[in-house]
């Protein structure tokens, strides 16, 4: 299976540069328009006009940007005739889903052994693993619509309960994947749940009033109300899908053996401090959010702290043992013949034992996984 999935490494690396760029951007036209329709939407006040409230518009808000003003109204269902011209907000969400997807096939599939697999963790070959991570992704989406819909008029035991379904996805996945695979496959499960919002629930919305109106039928509200939800439930996962984006970048939180934990308690302070701007947005000002999650990061920062340790007495690392790690995830780069670039990075080559010399750290965290082998970073 791995060798029918590998690529040359310079043609994954350009896959890789290409999909993310795409993903990024799409991300951030994405993550915009949700940020700025929720607080239109929490800025909106009841029109000054009456004959704009004759014609069904619920709430205006004026704006200033650009060198210009702006008014914008929105109705409380829907106009009395269709506009020629109606703008969609879809495939912000379709491009970054998809994109994240590409990257997930040229990162951790592609490469499922070096970045998916970690055989101290789980021995799960190529095609076990992919299958798993694809059917987590599924699941997810199925799972927590079924919640939605049963638990549609019940919003804190529904938050509760996924609550509880992330903290048991992190933990279990924790068992299967790599530490930093395990950030990235909880993030693209919430990020399917909110791709899944748009794709199944919202947009489908949006088309019932289309059609209602084109037939000339009053337009139901509770399409309405099924759409702003998910909407409402997109922008509470974003700060958290944000974090999972950049997780790989931070080894000190996914290479802790109680990762899964801590993967829990940034995602809730992310979806926390959302709060505090949604809040704002509608002129409430509670100082106490931000201050909470400060607090909070804070305490998660001293917790998890490395703990010095006395390397007194621990055994040598053979470098037979080391090279079989340094040939997998160093030598493309750090050798005499890297194949991913032209020459070694500022020198430095791990691939003989006068190179590479390996000692335990002069300090660990005490929960860490397993110690990481510090080279001496020796140039050529």
């Amino acid at each position: 299976m791995a060798s029918l999935l590998a690529l040359d490494p310079y043609a994954t690396d350009w896959l890789n540069l290409l999909a993310r760029w795409l993903h990024v951007v799409a991300a951030i036209v994405w993550i915009g328009t949700s940020f700025y329709f929720i607080a239109l939407d929490n800025h909106l006040r009841p029109p000054k006009e009456k004959r704009d409230a004759d014609e069904g518009i619920g709430g205006e808000s004026w704006e200033v940007h650009g060198g210009g003003f702006y008014l914008v109204q929105k109705y409380r269902v829907a106009p009395r005739e269709l506009p020629e011209t109606l703008h969609w907000f879809k495939w912000e969400a379709y491009t970054t889903w998809l994109s994240g997807f590409a990257l997930m096939v040229v990162l951790y599939y592609l490469n499922a052994d070096t970045y998916l697999i970690d055989k101290s963790v789980a021995d799960l070959s190529t095609g076990a693993a992919v299958a798993i991570s694809v059917g987590l992704l599924a699941a997810a989406w199925l799972v927590y619509d079924a919640l939605c819909r049963v638990l549609a008029a019940r919003p804190l035991m529904l938050a509760a309960l996924l609550l509880g379904l992330v903290t048991l996805a992190s933990w279990g996945i924790s068992h299967l994947f790599s530490g930093r695979a395990v950030y990235l496959q909880v993030g693209a499960m919430l990020g399917t749940m909110m791709v899944g919002n748009v794709l199944f629930v919202i947009i489908p919305a949006h088309w019932e009033l289309v059609r209602a109106k084109k037939a000339g039928r009053d337009p139901d509200p509770a399409a309405n109300e099924r759409g702003k939800l998910r909407s409402v439930h997109n922008n509470y996962l974003t700060l958290p899908v944000v974090f999972t984006m950049i997780s790989n970048h931070f080894p000190f939180t996914y290479g802790h053996s109680y990762s899964w934990l801590i993967l829990v308690v940034l995602l809730v302070i992310g979806a926390w401090v959302r709060h505090f701007f949604n809040l704002r947005h509608a002129g409430r000002t509670i100082w106490a959010i931000p201050v909470t999650a400060a607090l909070a990061i804070a305490a998660l920062a001293i917790v998890i702290r490395p703990q010095s340790e006395s390397a007194a007495g621990t055994p040598a690392v053979p470098f037979a043992r080391v090279a079989q790690i340094v040939g997998a995830r160093c030598a493309a780069c750090h050798s005499d013949h890297p194949t991913k670039v032209d020459t070694a990075p500022r020198g430095v080559k791990l691939d003989t034992p006068r190179r590479s010399r390996c000692k335990p750290p002069r300090s660990s965290s005490r929960p860490y996984r397993r110690r990481q082998c510090r080279s001496a970073m020796s140039p050529a």
